[in-house]
């Protein structure tokens, strides 16, 4: 932790690490790969009825209404217990868009459906030919009367074999330039006639992403999110908001903690050396919590993120990814490992992690493209 707890803010920690404590499955907790819809969504709807399901959202649309240091201590104490990563897409992702974009209508459909848990979203961004160059993407929506055809393909979009909806960019105008200029924004059923779901498996054994076949789907033109063609300007609204969810430290709090735990396990807890690239690792773990916090500050006041969010992208990832190779060298000869490691403090999964840590950079937009973004944006420097 980066600051101390007021009085009021130490007793309201106390309460959700009670709470936690009493209601959070012993089974959930500490999983290195998101449990299934089966074994998650109790939790989801657990944290729902508590009203914790949502701490950045306003009141008014079902949400906590959390203040910044009371969102923090969330975040912190889930990381604590080991709560399992819930599916997102609907709370920091779609909600956050339809709530600043969306219809009257569009929020009254959508919205109390993501905060009971009764409706599971997916991202369709990426597709094959269209990954970190997103604005090269050809998915067709084509508008006859009152609603769109679609046609195309998706891909990495995370559970959508286990979603009920997407939120898809889609090109509505070929000819448009530059190409940003032809993109539109489409809340698409995944129950629609012609959608096909394919999972992918990964090289951390779990089937987190899929690939979406769209075939000649209907989708109502009420589902339009802004106007059409201005799907660009919306997805980059959309890019902050992930951005900033894929850098919660949450997930670089326990990572630190499975990292002590190794360390004390396998006794290089007591090198000099690794105590020096320890104590590394915890301040800027500190130093993300600290720039998470600005930033979720920024949105609070309704303040659009712009470059910052690619700076914690960058930082948050990448430093996941340190964290991992430090576990791995707290492993030392039990890396290997495929399974969880048992020790005399509770049991460690490192490939797990260290292997879903190689792709935290890519989501979400590469290093390379955030680095880009900033050089551009930032500095200025020439294209």
């Amino acid at each position: 932790m980066f600051r101390r707890d007021a009085l009021d803010e130490a007793q309201y920690r106390m309460d959700v690490r009670t709470w936690l404590e009493a209601n959070l499955p012993v089974a959930l907790r500490g999983r290195t790969t998101r449990p299934s819809p089966l074994e998650l969504m109790p939790w989801y709807h657990t944290l729902s009825r508590k009203g914790w399901i949502a701490p950045h959202w306003p009141r008014q649309y079902g949400g906590m209404g959390a203040t910044l240091n009371e969102q923090i201590i969330m975040a912190e104490e889930l990381a604590r217990i080991g709560a399992p990563h819930l599916p997102v897409q609907g709370l920091n992702h779609i909600g956050p868009i339809l709530m600043e974009f969306g219809t009257a209508a569009q929020k009254a459909q959508h919205l109390p459906p993501i905060i009971a848990g009764t409706v599971i979203w997916a991202q369709g961004y990426s597709e094959p030919g269209a990954g970190s160059d997103l604005a090269s993407l050809s998915t067709r929506a084509t508008l006859e009367g009152d609603h769109f055809v679609v046609q195309g393909h998706k891909i990495w979009t995370t559970w959508a074999h286990h979603s009920d909806w997407m939120f898809a960019l889609v090109r509505t105008d070929p000819r448009a330039q530059p190409r940003q200029a032809g993109i539109s924004f489409l809340l698409v059923d995944l129950r629609s006639p012609g959608i096909r779901i394919s999972p992918i498996k990964t090289i951390a054994g779990d089937d987190e992403f899929s690939e979406v076949f769209l075939d000649e789907v209907i989708v109502p033109a009420e589902n339009l999110v802004g106007k059409l063609n201005d799907g660009w300007r919306i997805a980059n609204a959309l890019l902050g908001h992930e951005r900033l969810a894929t850098s919660n430290p949450q997930f670089s709090l326990t990572a630190l903690e499975r990292i002590k735990t190794m360390a004390r396990a396998s006794g290089i807890i007591a090198d000099p050396a690794f105590q020096d690239r320890l104590a590394a690792a915890s301040i800027n773990v500190t130093a993300l919590s600290a720039m998470f916090s600005h930033a979720v500050e920024l949105t609070n006041h309704e303040k659009s993120l712009g470059p910052e969010s690619s700076v914690i992208k960058i930082f948050g990832s990448e430093l996941l990814q340190a964290l991992n190779d430090l576990l791995i060298e707290a492993a030392g000869g039990h890396a290997l490992a495929d399974r969880p490691i048992a020790t005399d403090f509770g049991e460690v999964d490192v490939a797990t992690p260290f292997l879903q840590s190689r792709r935290v950079t890519i989501y979400g937009g590469s290093s390379e493209i955030q680095r880009n973004v900033l050089a551009r944006r930032v500095l200025d420097l020439p294209t």
